[in-house]
């Protein structure tokens, strides 16, 4: 059995065991907060496209399915479905319209589209503005399984992290991946070679948008409301930070990034109030110049085929 195929059981069963050991609600966040860091981390670690607006994806799914759930009583698994299925199609929209640039440019462009969405969902009725969508309610699961109890939530969860953790290790290893692979490396050889770069980007961009909404609806099932938050520019800068920390371009390095993230912005909020912007922003920084493969980056880098890697994954501009 590889070391790899070790981190991952042990992953499984500390997944297993989580909400007998910590506070059920934090880690189900974690969770949320780790798939939508590893829908982002597709796009920049293994295609090369740094987005500046991907919380427009984790946040118009979670106003879906808030919206959906309240509003026409669906079931959470159809809740799920209709907030990918938005989160989606936002995303060919705002991949059909950035991938024509690069560098610098695409990420101004996805910052500015995702601004634009922000202050949709600003004046929209059904949103509830600066209140939010309030009031989600659980349901149950194929109008069986009802998910008020949080052990029963929190499953389903982690059920929904497993599929989602393992469709991006399934996408990353398959033909495509290598193709996207070989795009973040160099575009200009992938264009020579017949790929056609802008259909695969395109593809990847809304595989990540759909991924970051699976977090986003699943994210408005566990806390029971959707707000401003989640579609604000600080959450977009919030999931760049947990995928360099964890590691850019490594499977595992989003989780641990988000892991750290949550659970520091969780333990700080009441002792440091305002300051916590702060910190995280020195975090940020020391991670930069002092680990600038991120943890699982670094780890991969010394011990191969540790870290849920065979070999160390580099990020776009090394």
């Amino acid at each position: 059995m590889s070391r790899q195929t070790l981190v991952y059981l042990a992953g499984l069963v500390l997944l297993l065991v989580a909400p007998l050991l910590f506070y059920p609600v934090l880690v189900m966040k974690v969770l949320c907060f780790a798939l939508f860091a590893c829908a982002f981390n597709l796009l920049l670690g293994f295609t090369g496209l740094l987005s500046f607006g991907h919380a427009a994806f984790l946040g118009s799914a979670a106003y879906a399915t808030g919206f959906a759930m309240t509003h026409w009583a669906v079931t959470p698994e159809l809740g799920l479905i209709f907030g990918v299925a938005v989160s989606a199609t936002l995303g060919a929209v705002f991949g059909a319209i950035a991938i024509r640039r690069q560098g610098i440019y695409f990420a101004m462009i996805t910052l500015a589209l995702a601004q634009m969405v922000f202050f949709f969902y600003l004046q929209a009725p059904f949103t509830g503005g600066e209140d939010g969508l309030q009031g989600v309610p659980r349901g149950k699961l194929f109008g069986i399984v009802p998910l008020a109890e949080d052990w029963a939530m929190y499953y389903f969860v982690a059920a929904v992290f497993v599929f989602g953790f393992w469709l991006i290790r399934r996408i990353i290893g398959s033909p495509f991946g290598q193709v996207l692979k070989a795009i973040r490396e160099n575009e200009a050889r992938a264009l020579s070679l017949g790929y056609e770069v802008d259909r695969y980007k395109l593809l990847a961009f809304v595989l990540s948008a759909a991924i970051a909404g699976l977090a986003g609806s699943t994210k408005t099932l566990v806390l029971g409301f959707a707000t401003l938050t989640d579609v604000h520019w600080a959450t977009s800068g919030e999931v760049v930070l947990m995928t360099l920390v964890g590691g850019v371009g490594t499977v595992v390095g989003p989780v641990i990034g988000a892991l750290v993230i949550v659970v520091l912005q969780n333990e700080l909020a009441d002792k440091a109030g305002p300051w916590v912007t702060v910190i995280m922003g020195t975090i940020f920084v020391a991670c930069v110049l002092a680990f600038r493969r991120g943890i699982v980056g670094e780890i991969a880098a010394r011990w191969p085929g540790k870290a849920g890697a065979p070999k160390q994954e580099h990020g776009p501009g090394h």
